[in-house]
């Protein structure tokens, strides 16, 4: 930040404006305007003023970009959502169910009751690597019209990562709870904890706590972040978390949880999924028409399955996107205008290894 034009005095003032400028709670206005007084007292000395302003105006400025009191605008048009999860998952009728009952839960409660605030679900998808976890969370993310907050635990070693580092130390900064919060600039989004069975083993119990109090109906109304160290209300966020299995959760952090098993595919259901989902996805990303590649009905099985079974439906993926590829270097090259895979070519166009 550029100081050269400023006073204390002036500095002061610019902060105080700025903490004034967005609703905050009392406590937190009082706690930014203590600051600012502390600021004051080290005026005395330019030196020490502006090692303190620093790091007071960083704060500020975290503290007035997050969403205290702005909630997104829910879609709450059930066809709506029944249209767009069977549009961008096959099956899975367990899991759009209770998608489904949720949202009618929040139409009927917001025409009668729209006071009260109702707390989202807790789900947590257990499936195996390509079923579907990640892209449904995205879909409730899109299908209700929310803000989406992704958060990785694969290899997550340090719960300071989600809690955040107090202030006083050198180059803190928030969680990425409250990170994600500050991009998002709602309190009520989608947050993916995503693979949070896959946390590394020496920092398993402590993630775990923390865990618990984000999942926590009765806490989660004040999750407490090192750097910001005021409680922050979660309630309203739509919390989904992910994991391969169950093992290595904690029984404290199931209680809070839904469990949905995400169920692998057999290869019926995945020629479905690649025929109707993914080949028109990926003609389109690869800029091809319909009518450009053609998919014999005959070998689709073994584009779902070149080297054996697989429970997910990330390698059919890859092989469809190859063989799209192909067909437009072909067709970019004027060596085919359209091409038909059928028995005696699909050993061509699908990946060898």
């Amino acid at each position: 930040m550029d100081t050269a034009s400023l006073t204390p005095q002036s500095a002061i003032a610019k902060l105080l404006a700025k903490s004034n400028s967005v609703k905050l709670p009392d406590g937190m206005l009082e706690k930014l305007t203590e600051l600012c007084g502390q600021l004051e007292i080290n005026a005395r000395s330019e030196d020490t003023f502006w090692q303190y302003y620093q790091s007071t105006s960083k704060y500020v400025d975290w503290v007035i970009s997050l969403p205290w009191y702005k909630e997104g605008e829910d879609i709450l048009d059930l066809q709506y959502a029944k249209e767009k999860l069977d549009e961008g998952h096959y099956g899975l009728q367990m899991v759009k169910d209770r998608i489904l009952e949720y949202i009618s839960v929040l139409a009927l409660q917001k025409a009668r009751n729209p006071d009260q605030k109702l707390r989202a679900p807790i789900l947590l998808f257990v499936g195996l690597v390509g079923t579907g976890k990640t892209t449904m969370a995205k879909s409730i993310s899109n299908v209700m019209g929310r803000e989406l907050i992704r958060i990785p635990f694969g290899g997550l070693g340090d719960p300071l990562y989600l809690r955040g580092q107090s202030r006083l130390h050198p180059e803190s900064e928030p969680g990425a709870i409250i990170r994600g919060l500050a991009q998002a600039k709602t309190r009520n989004p989608v947050i993916l904890l995503d693979e949070i069975d896959r946390v590394a083993d020496e920092a398993l119990n402590t993630i775990m706590g923390v865990l618990v109090e984000l999942l926590d109906p009765e806490q989660n109304d004040r999750f407490s972040d090192h750097y910001i160290d005021y409680p922050f209300d979660l309630s309203q966020a739509f919390f989904v978390a992910t994991c391969n299995n169950t093992t290595r959760i904690a029984t404290a952090v199931m209680d809070r949880l839904e469990p949905i098993q995400m169920p692998s595919y057999n290869d019926e259901e995945k020629i479905g999924i690649g025929r109707d989902y993914l080949l028109p996805r990926a003609l389109k990303d690869a800029g091809l028409s319909k009518d450009e590649l053609v998919i014999s009905e005959n070998v689709w099985l073994n584009i779902v399955r070149p080297l054996g079974f697989d429970s997910g439906v990330r390698t059919l993926k890859r092989n469809i996107e190859s063989v799209c590829r192909k067909v437009a270097l072909l067709i970019l090259s004027g060596k085919e205008s359209r091409v038909v895979i059928d028995e005696t070519n699909v050993k061509f166009y699908m990946p060898q290894w």
